[in-house]
Protein backbone atom coordinates (compact mmCIF):
# COMPACT_ATOMS: atom_id res chain seq x y z
CA UNK A 1 0.00 0.00 0.00
CA UNK A 2 1.17 3.52 -0.79
CA UNK A 3 -0.03 6.63 1.05
CA UNK A 4 -0.01 10.24 -0.10
CA UNK A 5 -1.65 13.22 1.56
CA UNK A 6 -1.99 16.98 1.59
CA UNK A 7 -3.34 19.67 3.91
CA UNK A 8 -5.66 22.30 2.45
CA UNK A 9 -6.74 25.59 3.95
CA UNK A 10 -10.33 25.70 2.69
CA UNK A 11 -13.67 24.41 3.92
CA UNK A 12 -14.41 20.70 3.93
CA UNK A 13 -17.35 21.25 1.56
CA UNK A 14 -15.18 23.13 -0.96
CA UNK A 15 -12.45 20.47 -0.83
CA UNK A 16 -15.01 17.69 -1.30
CA UNK A 17 -16.73 19.46 -4.18
CA UNK A 18 -13.51 20.19 -6.05
CA UNK A 19 -12.35 16.60 -5.58
CA UNK A 20 -15.57 15.05 -6.84
CA UNK A 21 -17.04 17.41 -9.47
CA UNK A 22 -15.88 16.52 -12.99
CA UNK A 23 -15.48 20.15 -14.09
CA UNK A 24 -12.93 20.62 -11.31
CA UNK A 25 -11.21 17.23 -11.76
CA UNK A 26 -10.28 18.33 -15.28
CA UNK A 27 -8.36 21.28 -13.82
CA UNK A 28 -6.09 19.33 -11.45
CA UNK A 29 -5.93 15.64 -12.39
CA UNK A 30 -2.45 15.39 -13.94
CA UNK A 31 1.04 14.86 -12.53
CA UNK A 32 3.02 17.40 -14.58
CA UNK A 33 2.46 20.56 -16.60
CA UNK A 34 2.94 18.76 -19.93
CA UNK A 35 -0.16 16.64 -19.22
CA UNK A 36 -3.82 17.54 -18.75
CA UNK A 37 -7.21 15.98 -18.12
CA UNK A 38 -9.32 16.92 -21.16
CA UNK A 39 -12.34 14.87 -20.11
CA UNK A 40 -13.82 13.68 -16.83
CA UNK A 41 -17.04 11.86 -16.02
CA UNK A 42 -17.90 11.12 -12.41
CA UNK A 43 -20.98 9.30 -11.13
CA UNK A 44 -20.28 9.41 -7.39
CA UNK A 45 -22.47 6.54 -6.16
CA UNK A 46 -21.66 3.05 -4.93
CA UNK A 47 -21.50 0.72 -7.92
CA UNK A 48 -21.16 3.60 -10.39
CA UNK A 49 -18.02 4.68 -12.27
CA UNK A 50 -15.68 7.52 -12.99
CA UNK A 51 -13.61 7.93 -16.15
CA UNK A 52 -10.83 10.52 -16.27
CA UNK A 53 -8.90 10.94 -19.51
CA UNK A 54 -5.27 11.81 -18.90
CA UNK A 55 -3.32 13.04 -21.93
CA UNK A 56 -0.01 14.52 -22.93
CA UNK A 57 -0.59 18.08 -24.14
CA UNK A 58 1.47 17.37 -27.30
CA UNK A 59 -1.00 14.61 -28.25
CA UNK A 60 1.62 11.84 -28.09
CA UNK A 61 -0.19 9.74 -25.48
CA UNK A 62 -3.42 9.43 -23.54
CA UNK A 63 -5.23 6.91 -21.37
CA UNK A 64 -8.41 6.63 -19.36
CA UNK A 65 -8.09 6.25 -15.59
CA UNK A 66 -11.31 4.68 -14.39
CA UNK A 67 -12.83 2.78 -11.55
CA UNK A 68 -15.97 1.76 -9.73
CA UNK A 69 -17.03 3.21 -6.38
CA UNK A 70 -17.30 0.74 -3.51
CA UNK A 71 -17.91 3.22 -0.69
CA UNK A 72 -19.03 6.84 -0.56
CA UNK A 73 -19.45 8.71 2.74
CA UNK A 74 -20.04 12.36 1.80
CA UNK A 75 -17.44 14.74 3.21
CA UNK A 76 -15.55 11.81 4.79
CA UNK A 77 -14.49 8.94 2.57
CA UNK A 78 -14.43 7.56 -0.96
CA UNK A 79 -13.29 4.04 -1.84
CA UNK A 80 -13.07 2.59 -5.32
CA UNK A 81 -11.58 -0.20 -7.36
CA UNK A 82 -9.51 0.79 -10.36
CA UNK A 83 -10.18 -1.05 -13.62
CA UNK A 84 -7.09 -3.26 -13.03
CA UNK A 85 -8.50 -4.44 -9.68
CA UNK A 86 -6.41 -2.30 -7.32
CA UNK A 87 -8.17 -0.70 -4.36
CA UNK A 88 -8.01 2.98 -3.42
CA UNK A 89 -9.32 4.80 -0.35
CA UNK A 90 -9.51 8.59 0.00
CA UNK A 91 -10.32 10.24 3.32
CA UNK A 92 -11.16 13.84 4.19
CA UNK A 93 -10.51 14.96 7.78
CA UNK A 94 -10.61 18.35 9.44
CA UNK A 95 -7.53 18.71 11.65
CA UNK A 96 -6.39 22.01 13.17
CA UNK A 97 -8.53 24.12 10.81
CA UNK A 98 -7.15 22.36 7.73
CA UNK A 99 -8.60 19.59 5.60
CA UNK A 100 -6.28 16.61 5.34
CA UNK A 101 -6.88 14.57 2.19
CA UNK A 102 -5.23 11.15 2.36
CA UNK A 103 -5.10 8.62 -0.47
CA UNK A 104 -4.09 5.03 0.22
CA UNK A 105 -3.74 2.80 -2.81
CA UNK A 106 -2.47 -0.60 -3.84
CA UNK A 107 0.68 -0.40 -5.93
CA UNK A 108 0.99 -1.91 -9.37
CA UNK A 109 3.86 -4.14 -10.55
CA UNK A 110 5.06 -2.17 -13.58
CA UNK A 111 6.61 0.99 -12.10
CA UNK A 112 8.81 1.40 -9.01
CA UNK A 113 6.96 2.25 -5.78
CA UNK A 114 8.73 5.62 -5.51
CA UNK A 115 7.58 6.58 -9.01
CA UNK A 116 3.98 5.66 -8.21
CA UNK A 117 4.07 7.60 -4.95
CA UNK A 118 5.63 10.62 -6.68
CA UNK A 119 3.00 10.60 -9.44
CA UNK A 120 0.01 10.34 -7.10
CA UNK A 121 1.52 12.95 -4.76
CA UNK A 122 2.08 15.32 -7.69
CA UNK A 123 -1.57 15.00 -8.69
CA UNK A 124 -2.65 15.62 -5.09
CA UNK A 125 -0.37 18.68 -4.97
CA UNK A 126 -2.10 19.98 -8.12
CA UNK A 127 -5.42 19.40 -6.39
CA UNK A 128 -4.33 21.41 -3.34
CA UNK A 129 -3.16 24.26 -5.58
CA UNK A 130 -6.44 24.23 -7.51
CA UNK A 131 -8.56 24.33 -4.35
CA UNK A 132 -6.55 27.05 -2.67
CA UNK A 133 -6.33 29.34 -5.73
CA UNK A 134 -9.86 29.13 -7.19
CA UNK A 135 -13.24 30.23 -5.88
Amino acid sequence: MITVYTEIEKSLQEVWDKFTQAEHVMKWNFASDDWHCPQAVNDLEIGKQFIYTMAAKDGSMSFDFNGTYTEVEPLKKIAYTIEDGRKVMVTFEEINSKIVVTEIFESEDVHPLEMQQFGWQSILNNFKNHVETTN
